[in-house]
């Protein structure tokens, strides 16, 4: 499936969009990781959670929980949220 792969996780990807697989949210980042070794890493944590920073959208719906069932034509975009002040 399609992922959109924010700016700050690109030096991991080298692009934009990648192609990954997984029947869950959480299968989908371990075949990332797979691929572009550490950057699960980047978005969940020692817990197996997601990082505060971090969003996932599927299909253009925010996602919270990574037993998420996933298509193969599904989307998912990667988000990284803005903090600071």
């Amino acid at each position: 499936m399609n992922v959109l792969i924010p700016a700050p996780l690109r030096s991991y990807t080298g692009q934009r969009q990648v192609e990954a697989s997984g029947s869950t949210l959480g299968a989908l980042l371990v075949d990332l990781d797979r691929r572009y070794p550490g950057i699960r890493f980047r978005m969940i944590n020692e817990q197996d959670r997601m990082r505060p920073h971090i969003r996932f959208f599927v299909n253009g719906d925010q996602v919270f929980d990574l037993l998420k069932s996933l298509q193969s034509s599904d989307e998912v975009l990667i988000v990284q949220a803005l903090s600071g002040g």
